[in-house]
């Protein structure tokens, strides 16, 4: 057999991106601490009277787009606010896991189509106030090797 090397990334310079439609929304990394993109599916079984009459079908794929950030709510621009006035809106999310190197086929980048919603307001005494979103994805994401 033939041994597969892995070559491992850790998110440190990521670049995550979003537009609405022609505009471009902004860069959002530096308000993020989680961009992460799961498949999830489903199970059809069907079962006979006959112990060998055992069927399992794979259901239809979805995506989720998890998105963990700071809440900052004194810039207009933010990324607490723009989710919170766009919640239900359909925008386009680029990923770049590593934003040190140029897009190509062994740096690839990830764009899907989620739907916003509204995340967190406020939180705990003496920290932080942050917030998570899980966004439903309109397919799988299309892993992109140009950004051209």
């Amino acid at each position: 057999m033939v041994q597969i090397n892995v070559k491992p990334i850790v998110l440190r310079n990521v670049k995550v991106n979003i537009k609405s439609g022609a505009t471009d929304v902004g860069d959002f990394e530096k308000a993020l601490s989680q961009v992460e993109l799961t498949p999830s599916s489903s199970t059809v079984s069907r079962k006979g009277l006959n112990p060998e009459a055992v069927f399992n079908f794979p259901g239809a794929e979805t995506w989720v787009a998890t998105l963990a950030y700071a809440q900052d709510w004194t810039a207009a621009t933010s990324l607490s606010r723009y989710l919170f006035d766009n919640s239900g809106a359909e925008v386009v999310l680029t990923f770049l896991p590593n934003n040190g190197a140029a897009v190509s086929a062994a740096n690839p980048a990830f764009r899907v189509t989620v739907t916003l919603q509204s995340g967190a307001v406020g939180g705990t005494v003496d920290s932080v106030a942050v917030g998570s979103v899980t966004l439903q994805c309109q397919g799988k994401p299309a892993l992109i090797t140009s950004l051209a």
